[in-house]
């Protein structure tokens, strides 16, 4: 079904409970405003679905036994939310104004006031920017190894960073896989020490220091990586099946900078703990934008219903 565009020759929309995002969060969120009867608008933004469409298997998502490419589970989230009444807008949101109420929200393609606000514009893993891994991503290539770390069991992989995302993510995958390769580009980790230890101590993992990734190998899937010796060794061939980026997200919250609260990475903070009110009344966060500690699906749905029940009593007390 081709986007349906918001024309720029209408005038400003106004909307009762506006939802920035459409992955799990956003599709969640809608999912409990539209049974509210709120008559949610999710603008979907650059990638509807979030980091889940560029997963080809999801298996640990309850209610999915036989597992779910993330396409087809996103596809499934925006038709349920849809049967409800959600509209969806292929729009994305460029500034908003949060200074007044109702905000104001301009898109590509038109403007939108909102008496609420779900903000649900997810984080985006940092990848290495070589054409080779772009072309291998899902196929051996990912940046998520609690998701797809069972898939290769009894394989070698290799891990790429140097904080403690990368030492979780190595130890994680020494559970199932036969080997594991760390590959850093410095001679020492920024890790904590404590992580650092656990990993040097591993049977299982091998540590390549000073190493950066020139090319990941493979046709259809990852061969291999071609490492550079950054202090003018040799290159070098790894043999590896599978690569695991972990060198950090970036959340998605350019637009609210100054606006609303954040911590030195840009998450959006929340303004009452165990909520998933901001620091602005009215305005709601949900899912990756807001969390870097877990960033899995079902947490971000989980927040997603957390802020459209927010949302829906915020808004009563409102009347």
């Amino acid at each position: 079904m081709l986007p349906r565009l918001f024309p720029m020759s209408d005038a400003t929309r106004h909307i009762k409970v506006l939802i920035l995002g459409a992955g799990p969060a956003g599709y969640t969120a809608a999912l409990y405003t539209s049974r509210a009867e709120l008559s949610p608008v999710v603008m979907a933004g650059p990638e509807p679905g979030g980091q889940l469409t560029t997963t080809t298997d999801v298996e640990n998502y309850p209610g999915y036994p036989q597992g779910v490419s993330g396409p087809e589970m996103m596809d499934e989230f925006k038709a349920q939310a849809e049967r409800f009444g959600t509209e969806v807008v292929y729009d994305l949101a460029t500034e908003v104004d949060l200074t007044t109420r109702p905000f104001t929200i301009k898109g590509d393609s038109g403007v939108y006031t909102a008496d609420a606000l779900i903000i649900a514009t997810g984080a985006t893993a940092k990848y290495l920017g070589l054409p080779s891994e772009q072309r291998l991503r899902n196929k051996g290539v990912t940046a998520c190894a609690t998701c797809d770390g069972a898939f290769y069991r009894d394989q070698d992989v290799a891990v790429i960073g140097g904080g403690d995302t990368a030492m979780e993510e190595a130890l994680f995958l020494t559970r199932m896989c036969r080997s594991v390769h760390l590959i850093h580009r410095r001679d020492e980790f920024r890790a904590s020490k404590v992580m650092q230890k656990r990993v040097l101590e591993h049977d299982k993992i091998t540590v390549h220091w000073n190493r950066q990734v020139e090319e990941v190998l493979g046709d259809d899937g990852v061969t291999g990586v071609r490492l550079r010796d950054t202090t003018g060794g040799p290159e070098e061939v790894l043999e590896v099946t599978g690569m695991f980026l972990a060198i950090g997200h970036v959340p998605n919250s350019t637009p609210f900078a100054g606006q609303l609260e954040m911590d030195d990475q840009g998450y959006i903070q929340v303004g009452k703990p165990g909520t998933s009110y901001t620091t602005v009344e009215g305005v709601f966060v949900c899912g990756d934008v807001a969390d870097k500690v877990y960033r899995q699906a079902i947490t971000a749905a989980g927040t997603g219903c957390m802020a459209a029940i927010d949302a829906e009593r915020w808004l009563a007390e409102q009347e």
